[in-house]
């Protein structure tokens, strides 16, 4: 299911055109491999040794991780990625939280990282960017049944643990993301506790496909995505790729998360992707991928079972939605 061309120099689109938010809104998803991204993001611009807040992701590895997309799979576009995203701080409306995070400051920020480990620490914007990156395509599915492909730069969350050091009685991964109603005047709406909080196994964060993404499309990662940095968990639906994170926990029992206290019954702590389990109000055997017509089968741990599915040896996936 992977692939390895690569796209022409001729067929990348400009950046001036790429930026161009009402062209990509109205445009199919463009062609080209959805695992070149090393090339598309080298043809952007040329790049500083260190990268600065809003400026091009420098500075960026090759991926250690190989990519699971069928030929078939493109990545979508910037505006598509960036112009429908679920942000229940600004908007409820996913069509509205892009021009309502317009002005979200991100910059200073600083990441609290500690609970069960030796050498707790503090880290702020520029040293989170100065971390080795990678470039990783990656599918993203919604529990509410869509998805997208998206080209994520950022560092596996394993690094950033390594320099806790985290103890032996750790089990597990507590998030929270930052919540200011001065810079968030629709969050009371939203009809959730905020501030937002997530969870992982310890062994979940500290695997390789774990990101902590700081861009995408060789970008900085815009407000509405999450900016300036943000969880994502490829095998596991969106909800649980926290946003904007403020404060890294690590703990020996499972955290609470937001969803799962809102709603047990149809949001669970693990949250895998599983098209064999229906949420208890639709079917999640197929998936709406943003600008495609149709649906496509869901695949298992959202196709990532052959990296993943070990983690869960043994467990009744059914119950461990």
């Amino acid at each position: 299911m992977s692939g390895s061309s690569k796209i022409p120099s001729s067929e990348i689109t400009p950046e001036e055109t790429f930026l161009n938010r009402r062209f990509f809104m109205k445009s199919a998803i463009w062609a080209g491999s959805s695992v070149a991204t090393a090339g598309l993001y080298r043809a952007f611009a040329p790049r500083p040794e260190v990268a600065s807040v809003g400026s091009v992701i420098t500075s960026v590895a090759e991926p250690a991780v190989q990519s699971v997309l069928a030929a078939d799979e493109k990545i979508n576009s910037f505006g598509e990625i960036a112009g429908y995203n679920n942000y229940y701080e600004f908007s409820t409306d996913k069509s509205e939280v892009a021009d309502k995070a317009r002005n979200f400051v991100t910059n200073p920020w600083a990441v609290e990282v500690g609970g069960l480990v030796q050498s707790p620490r503090t880290f702020d914007l520029e040293e989170l960017l100065k971390m080795e990156s990678v470039e990783r395509t990656y599918r993203f599915r919604c529990v509410e049944g869509w998805s997208m492909v998206i080209p994520w730069v950022g560092f596996p969350l394993a690094k950033l643990l390594a320099k806790v050091q985290p103890m032996s009685q750790a089990t597990h991964v507590a998030f929270e993301t930052y919540y200011d109603l001065k810079q968030m005047p629709d969050a009371g709406s939203a009809g959730i506790d905020l501030p937002y909080v997530e969870g992982l196994r310890l062994d979940e964060a500290m695997h390789p496909l774990t990101l902590m993404a700081t861009g995408l499309y060789g970008k900085t990662l815009p407000n509405q995505n999450g900016a300036p940095i943000r969880l994502v968990v490829p095998w596991k639906y969106g909800f649980k790729s926290i946003k904007s994170v403020v404060k890294i926990t690590l703990t020996d029992k499972e955290p609470p998360t937001t969803w799962n206290l809102a709603n047990p019954r149809e949001y669970g702590f693990y949250s895998n992707v599983n098209p064999t389990v229906d949420h208890p109000r639709w079917s999640q055997a197929r998936e709406r991928r943003i600008g495609e017509s149709g649906t496509r089968e869901t695949f298992m741990f959202n196709g990532y079972a052959e990296q993943v599915a070990s983690l869960y040896a043994g467990m009744d996936l059914r119950t461990h939605f």
